[in-house]
This record gives structure tokens, C-alpha cells and sequence, in this order.
């Protein structure tokens, strides 16, 4: 009498076990091979699309690419071509992803000296833009400078504080864009930049840790000089930032900023 193969139970055949494994993996929730070779996990929500087309008498499924998110404020077409009508706008408009009742207006004339530019409100920014602790730090400079904070125009690139943005999104979602249809209507005759990975990465520059040997900041009307310096909190955190920044804006001293 013939023994059974090695590895199978007497009275089972070889085909039977195999069958119980491949069934025992099923239960397991195994629902495919493991294999080197590449494969599209779509291709059969393709051929299904394909098929169904077809019996609805479409031809070839056609896959277009989803179409791109709106842009951050909208089309350009439709932006505010006046520094007064922006201001409403910024903090009415739904193309803003962002609560109308927690967003901060810029403040300032147009053609301002100076133009402070943040990347967004400070956390403690409850009065309006640069009235919690850093705007005691600007207040001191724009003294040392000759200036008044109503002289100076004063906004960020976000209408609210976020913690922690990603500002390459941001970008690719057009808020560069719109930050300089901004300064644009604007009109500063410089720009100082107190965030300057945040707008560096926000204008389109591919090593915004070196924004500090940028001079000039470029908008829709044309390009102003500029300094990209730390953030608020850095500088409140810092006396050493606060002082090199001061030494940076000495080359403008010597010009009349009033």
C-alpha cells in the first residue's frame, strides 16, 4: 500500500490541501498575488469605465486630468484695481478660504514711504494688524526711522494667523500671485519684510533661507528696494536680530523717507 505524499494527511489528496490553503488564505483576506512585475492598480477601473461607455454608446473612455483647484481670490480678472476697493474685498470676498469674521484689514495710505509686509497677523493681533506685543517692536523702529505708523502702509500676506502654513502650497495656490497685485495697488516706495522664508517662498524663490540677500521685491507694478528680515516673534525673542536688522536698514538713513 502507497504512502501518502510527503506533507499530506492519509485520505486527503495533494490537490485537496492546496485547495484548503488557497481557502484558508481567502478567509485570511489575501486577495491577490505578490509579484516584481509592475501593474496598474487601475487598469481595471479603467476597463470598467471603458465598458461602460461603450455600452452607453460614448466610444473610448476618455480620462481627462481633474481639473485645478480655484485659485486663491479668484480669477485676476475679477481682483480690485484700487487700493480702497482691495480692502473690502479682503475681507468680505469668499475666494478666501478663510473665516470673514477673523480676517484683519491692511492699514495705511497708498504710496506710503514704507510698506511693512508680514506674512500673516500676529496670534495676539486682536485690535487689528501690529497692535499686540511685535507692534511695540515696529513702533520703536519706525521712531529711529522718522516715521509714524499712520505714515507707513501696513498688511500681511494672509488675512488671519495660521498656525504653521505651508507656504509652497500657498503658492501654488496663487496667493504669490495675488500678494503682488497687493503691493501693486499699493504702491510703497520700499518694502520692509518681517517673514522672510514665508514671503520669499510666497514670491516664487528656491532658497528662501538666503532671503536676506534679496534687495528689491518685485510686484505686478514694477520692483521697490527691500528688506527681508526675521519675523516679529523672532525679533521680540531676539535683541541680536533686532539689531542686525537695524544695521541693514541703516542704508536707508541717509535717504528721506518722510
Amino acid at each position: 500500500m502507497s504512502q501518502p505524499p510527503a506533507g499530506t494527511a492519509a485520505g486527503h489528496s495533494l490537490s485537496a490541501l492546496v485547495d484548503a490553503a488557497f481557502a484558508w488564505w481567502e478567509d485570511a483576506g489575501l486577495d491577490g498575488m505578490l509579484s516584481d512585475t509592475p501593474q496598474s492598480w487601475l487598469e481595471s477601473d479603467r476597463k470598467a469605465a471603458a465598458k461602460a461607455n461603450a455600452k452607453a454608446g460614448n466610444g473610448a473612455a476618455s480620462f481627462a486630468p481633474p481639473p485645478p483647484p480655484p485659485a486663491m481670490g479668484g480669477l485676476a480678472r475679477d481682483w480690485p484695481q484700487t487700493l480702497d476697493d482691495f480692502h473690502a474685498w479682503w475681507l468680505e470676498t469668499p475666494s478666501l478660504p478663510f473665516p470673514p469674521a477673523r480676517r484683519i484689514a491692511p492699514t495705511g495710505p497708498a504710496g506710503a514711504p514704507l510698506m511693512i509686509l508680514l506674512p500673516m497677523p500676529e496670534a495676539d493681533d486682536e485690535a487689528g494688524l501690529l497692535s499686540g506685543r511685535g507692534g511695540k517692536v515696529v513702533d520703536g523702529m519706525l521712531a529711529a526711522l522718522g516715521l509714524a505708523r499712520e505714515q507707513v502702509y501696513c498688511a500681511a500676506a494672509l488675512p488671519v494667523h495660521v498656525p504653521m502654513p505651508d507656504w509652497g502650497q500657498l503658492r501654488a495656490e496663487g496667493l504669490g500671485a495675488l500678494l503682488a497685485h497687493h503691493a501693486a495697488l499699493a504702491a510703497p516706495q520700499r518694502v520692509l519684510i518681517l517673514g522672510r522664508s514665508g514671503i520669499s517662498t510666497l514670491l516664487g524663490h528656491s532658497l528662501p533661507n538666503n532671503a536676506a540677500d534679496l534687495r528689491e521685491f518685485n510686484h505686478d507694478g514694477g520692483c521697490v528696494p527691500a528688506v527681508f528680515a526675521y519675523d516679529l516673534a523672532a525679533l521680540v525673542a531676539r535683541p541680536a536680530h533686532k539689531a542686525a536688522l537695524w544695521n541693514r536698514l541703516l542704508d536707508w538713513t541717509g535717504t528721506d523717507l518722510t
